[in-house]
């Protein structure tokens, strides 16, 4: 099984392609992944691995602004992760992860990402870090606290750059419709 690893910006990607990206992610999540979850991993850098049926699996990295202790980062933020269920447990995750961690420490102040239950392992696993502190985003109605992000939020050192330390105060995100995080 010949399998290529590709990394492009959103606006390289050709229409055929972003569908059949989109079409991948639908089918990984189960159907639970809606129009606000494909736009959230748009406008950034996608890591792909296509096999002879197509996709197979994907991630994307893009930039969000988060302050902490009264300092705005850009952070790459890390999306649409997931890998066709006939392919989980082969090492893709971990290849299109690899792609998306050469982004984030040529590109960010740290890497940020919202894990699922099943997918904490394999970051985990890469030296992401469990936030342990306060979790907010810039609302329309001002600062809103975000509790049941706090257990899922992961982030990554970039090239060796210190990341916040929870005890100086919350790490507060960007607003964005949807998912906030």
């Amino acid at each position: 099984m010949t399998d290529s690893l590709r990394t492009a910006h959103t606006y390289a990607l050709t229409p055929a392609t972003l569908d059949a990206l989109r079409a991948m992610l639908e089918a990984a999540f189960d159907g639970d992944f809606g129009d606000e979850d494909w736009d959230h991993g748009l406008g950034g850098v996608h890591a792909y691995v296509e096999d002879e049926r197509g996709i197979a699996a994907h991630g994307s990295v893009i930039m969000r602004r988060v302050v902490h202790a009264g300092r705005a980062y850009r952070v790459g933020y890390v999306e649409g992760v997931a890998v066709r269920a006939d392919r989980r447990r082969q090492g893709l995750g971990g290849r299109v992860m690899a792609a998306l961690e050469e982004v984030v420490d040529g590109a960010y102040a740290f890497g940020a990402l919202s894990a699922s239950d099943e997918g904490a392992e394999l970051y985990r696993a890469r030296g992401w870090q469990l936030w342990n502190g306060r979790v907010e985003a810039y609302g329309p109605g001002g600062v809103a606290h975000l509790p049941d992000e706090e257990d899922s939020t992961y982030l990554r050192p970039s090239a060796g750059r210190p990341l916040p330390a929870a005890e100086k105060g919350a790490l507060l995100f960007d607003w964005r419709d949807g998912d906030v995080l």
